[in-house]
């Protein structure tokens, strides 16, 4: 029997190339399909495409510097908004703490506790004293617990 013609196998064969196409796509095997449509839409190209600018051209390594810090600090701010906006739909109902304007009466009071980021994400993760474990329970994503954690113990104690 000659399994290259049977209808299982030719199934097979097409459902490979298939995938094998899926992979290629997803792994940005497009080749220059993007940056033609680009240049012919009159975009600017990718970086890795432009043109470098001459060396005398370049930042000062001091002010390379600091707009890393802001990228940084913008990178943090959102953290910390993201943060908050958790913080204030998932635990203000328990929890008081000035800066996000809650006054909950069941779990500690934040300001006066002033948890580390430490203690705060251990607190999120596993709970406990009523509180539930927001991390393995799964009610809460590591990103979302790592965003409370640090917005609460970036401004607990603060006014």
């Amino acid at each position: 029997m000659n399994l290259s013609k049977t209808p299982k196998f030719l199934v097979l064969l097409v459902i490979l190339a298939l995938a094998g196409a899926v992979m290629v796509a997803g792994c940005g095997g497009g080749g220059g399909t993007t940056s033609e449509a680009t240049e012919s839409e009159g975009a600017t190209p990718p970086a890795e495409e432009q043109e470098e600018e001459p060396a005398e051209e370049e930042e000062p390594a001091e002010e390379k510097e600091e707009a890393g810090g802001e990228e940084a600090g913008g990178a943090e701010a959102a953290l910390l908004e993201e943060g908050k906006t958790i913080f204030t739909g998932t635990c203000g109902t328990c929890h008081t703490l000035k800066e996000a304007g809650t006054s909950g009466t069941v779990g500690p009071d934040l300001d006066e506790i002033e948890p580390t980021l430490a203690k705060a994400e251990q607190q999120v993760i596993n709970g406990g004293g009523g509180m539930p474990a927001f991390g393995k329970e799964g009610i809460l994503s590591s990103e979302e617990v790592k965003a409370v954690a640090t917005y609460v113990s970036s401004v607990a104690g603060t006014e």
